[in-house]
């Protein structure tokens, strides 16, 4: 059974946007999805490239991420459109941090800063815990 966690098409329309670097956020690339954010994709060089990596870190991101009850497009959608108001966090069950952002504007946009890092491991781990031993 293929482990297929992240989607091809949410990271091509990320991709559209990949001068920021969201696609690269979204396949479990923060250290790369800053710089490219900084950078306006590497000057669209790095942009252009990424339209033929992209099925690569699909893959690379579906053996590094444990998939489960969470989905990881989803929970992505939610912090790229609604993360000030801490949907994201309350989809993977993080009510109260939810309600934190709902109040604070992601907490001042520091907390979608950090969740934009940090999200896929927050899944993962979501995930695998909700794992039922054998």
């Amino acid at each position: 059974m293929t482990n297929d966690t992240h989607s091809k098409t949410l990271g091509y329309l990320l991709w559209i946007f990949g001068f920021t670097g969201a696609h690269r956020f979204y396949y479990g690339r923060p250290v790369t999805g800053t710089i490219w954010f900084f950078t306006f994709g590497l000057l669209g060089i790095g942009w252009i490239v990424d339209l033929f990596l992209i099925p690569s870190m699909d893959r690379d991101a579906d053996r590094r991420f444990v998939g489960g009850d969470s989905n990881y497009s989803v929970a992505w959608l939610l912090l790229t459109f609604l993360g000030l108001f801490g949907a994201h966090r309350m989809y993977i069950g993080k009510w109260l941090t939810g309600i934190l952002y709902l109040l604070t504007g992601g907490v001042f946009l520091l907390g979608v800063l950090y969740d934009f890092w940090t999200l896929n491991s927050q899944i993962s781990e979501r995930n695998f815990g909700d794992r039922k031993p054998a």
